[in-house]
C-alpha cells in the first residue's frame, strides 16, 4: 500500500480566527480509534465547539465532533469523546505555564492529515471583544474595496 504524503486539510475552524486573537500555535498529534481515522479520511469533522484543556499533566481535545463511520459496526466510536493530544513534554510545560499565568483558552484551528498521520493545529489565544470583531470586519471590507478599485483602475 502506498503511504500518503503531503498535507490534506480535513476541517478548519474559521470561527476561531474571528472570535480570538491567535498568539501561539502548536502542531499536535491526536490519539484516535480506527473508525475515527476512517471518518477523518472521508473528510468528516467539525471543530466549531472544540477546545483543549489540561487534565493532570496531559492535554485533551474536547468538543470536537467526528461523526460515526458509516461502514463501522459495534466498534464505532462516540462522536464527541475526549481525545488525547500528543505533544513533547517541553511544549506541554510551555503551554501550561502560559495558561496558568494568563488564563488563555486553547482552541483547535485545523485538523489535517500529514504524511498519513492525523494532526491538529491548536492555538493559545485571547478572546476578542465585540468592537474588535467589527473593526476586523471593517478593515477586511475596506481592503477588499481598495483592491477592487485598484483592479478596475488598472483595466482601463
Amino acid at each position: 500500500m502506498v503511504k500518503e504524503s503531503g498535507r490534506k486539510v480535513v476541517a478548519s475552524n474559521r470561527k476561531a480566527r474571528h472570535d480570538y486573537h491567535i498568539e501561539d500555535t502548536f502542531e499536535a498529534g491526536i490519539s484516535l480509534m480506527g473508525t475515527e481515522v476512517k471518518a477523518l479520511r472521508a473528510g468528516r469533522c467539525s471543530l466549531v465547539d472544540g477546545f483543549a484543556q489540561f487534565t493532570g499533566d496531559e492535554l485533551w481535545l474536547e468538543g470536537v465532533h467526528i461523526p460515526e463511520y458509516s461502514q463501522g459496526t459495534w466498534t464505532n466510536h462516540a462522536p464527541r469523546r475526549r481525545r488525547k493530544l500528543l505533544l513533547h513534554r517541553e511544549e506541554l510545560t510551555k503551554i501550561a505555564s502560559k495558561i496558568r499565568e494568563q488564563g488563555r483558552p486553547i482552541v483547535p484551528l485545523a485538523v489535517y492529515s500529514k504524511d498519513g498521520r492525523a494532526e491538529v493545529a491548536i492555538a493559545l489565544s485571547t478572546g476578542k471583544r465585540q468592537y474588535d470583531k467589527r473593526q476586523a470586519l471593517r478593515e477586511r471590507q475596506d481592503k477588499r474595496d481598495a483592491d477592487r478599485a485598484m483592479h478596475a483602475r488598472s483595466e482601463r
